[in-house]
């Protein structure tokens, strides 16, 4: 049996590595795309939505829809982990400790966790103008909140990271983005149609549904990250006691 698995597995790896290759080969050069729909997005993008990064504009306006089918499967994800995990007496793994013995982590990771966090939300707020967006900037926003864990004590961690807090904050995230695009359907367009206004090129506020729905994956994506790490440490803790 051993040796058949390892069979198929050969042949499929065998099989996945030339379509890689074939595909690699046809790669065009750096600078030198051919996609019809790039050369669109970057037509439109800037006079059409305010909006300077292209990519965050394809993200959360020309495949909106793609993008909520993303954070509906993050969502998903978080919510197997946590009925798979979660313990029915959550009050008794809260109760214990995890001391860090460390000074210099302690001040290194006290000191990086708000810096992260600032990083985070200038990430989300920005995405629309500079590299960035919902997801990258959920993500830093989710370590700034685990350091406090690697750097400080179990319970500092549980007191701003309680489960059903970020549960709600999860749900809200989701539901935001589907709240921003019945906006359309509302105003007589389509799902997720970008119906706010643009405002002025380069500003926060400009860009209409982008940075919103920006902030709203944002805010799912932090939530997601906290309770997945809520989950695994709550775990963990139960293993060791």
């Amino acid at each position: 049996m051993r040796a058949l698995r390892l069979g198929l597995f050969l042949a499929g790896a065998a099989g996945l590595a030339g379509l890689l290759a074939w595909a690699f080969v046809d790669l065009p050069a750096f600078g030198e795309g051919r996609s019809v729909y790039a050369s669109v997005v970057d037509r439109v993008a800037l006079p059409e939505r305010k909006a300077p990064n292209a990519v965050t504009t394809v993200v959360f306006d020309v495949r909106g829809l793609d993008t909520l089918l993303e954070e509906a499967i993050l969502f998903a994800a978080a919510a197997g982990v946590a009925m798979l995990l979660r313990d029915a007496h959550e009050g008794e793994t809260a109760a214990r400790r995890d001391a860090v013995r460390s000074d210099a982590v302690r001040a290194l990771g006290m000191l990086l966790a708000p810096f992260a966090l600032v990083l985070g939300l200038y990430t989300i707020a920005h995405g629309h103008l500079t590299p960035g967006g919902g997801f990258q900037g959920g993500v830093v926003v989710a370590a700034a909140v685990v350091l406090v864990y690697v750097a400080g004590r179990g319970d500092a961690f549980d007191r701003i990271a309680p489960t059903s807090a970020w549960d709600a904050v999860e749900g809200a995230g989701v539901g935001a983005f589907v709240v921003v695009g019945l906006c359309g359907l509302t105003a007589g367009g389509q799902y997720l149609e970008n119906v706010f206004p643009l405002g002025v090129r380069g500003a926060l506020a400009a860009a209409g549904t982008i940075p919103v729905l920006s902030w709203s994956a944002g805010i799912a994506v932090a939530a997601a990250f906290v309770l997945l790490f809520r989950e695994f440490l709550d775990q963990l803790r139960d293993e060791e006691s």
